[in-house]
């Protein structure tokens, strides 16, 4: 049985489903890139969750290396309406750490389906990236990690639409002087 069987999935549809969600996050991708920020907000659902948590430097015996939702703090516990915020916030050209505007690339890579939930319209899917960020003349911030994103397959329109994003840094201290891009 293959990995796609194992998961509900036949192969050929597994296949067709995979290269829509790929051309997916690499839509939101150059929508973020390029500062196209209230497209990006079409893509995330009305009850979206938007979570990065810290990383604890943990041994090799324990587990919890990130902070839990809803106990410890995190870099980001957001839903829609704070991210609507933050894009406004971005829009009015006063914002201190984003004048000038940063330059930013984001890579997607290791896009895969985790879980399937057909009866849900419902996909779990995990990615890796890589985030660029410059700002003025040398100022450089890299981001580096993963995600695991729900995403709910819409009715009408067709498409998706995102219903969680957790964030998990590969590295539990930032240089960045500010958070101000989305990942």
């Amino acid at each position: 049985m293959t990995t796609a069987e194992s998961r509900g999935i036949r192969r050929q549809p597994y296949l067709e489903l995979i290269r829509e969600i790929e051309d997916l996050y690499y839509r939101e991708a150059d929508l973020l890139d390029d500062r196209d920020y209230e497209a990006w907000l079409d893509l995330l659902d009305d009850d979206l969750v938007y979570w990065m948590p810290l990383v604890r430097n943990v041994s090799s015996r324990e587990s919890g290396a990130h902070t839990e939702q809803g106990i410890d703090m995190a870099w980001f516990d957001e839903d829609k309406q704070t991210l609507r915020k933050r894009v406004a916030q971005l829009r009015t050209g006063m914002h201190w750490s984003e004048e000038p505007i940063s330059r930013v690339t984001r890579l997607i890579g290791n896009i895969r389906i985790a879980e399937h939930d057909p009866a849900a319209g419902e996909l779990v899917v995990r990615s890796k990236f890589v985030l660029y960020q410059n700002r003025q003349e040398d100022e450089v911030n890299l981001f580096a990690g993963k995600r695991r994103d729900t995403w709910r397959r819409r009715d009408g329109a067709g498409g998706w639409g995102l219903r969680r994003r957790e964030i998990l840094l590969d590295q539990n201290v930032l240089l960045a002087k500010s958070l101000t891009v989305f990942f």
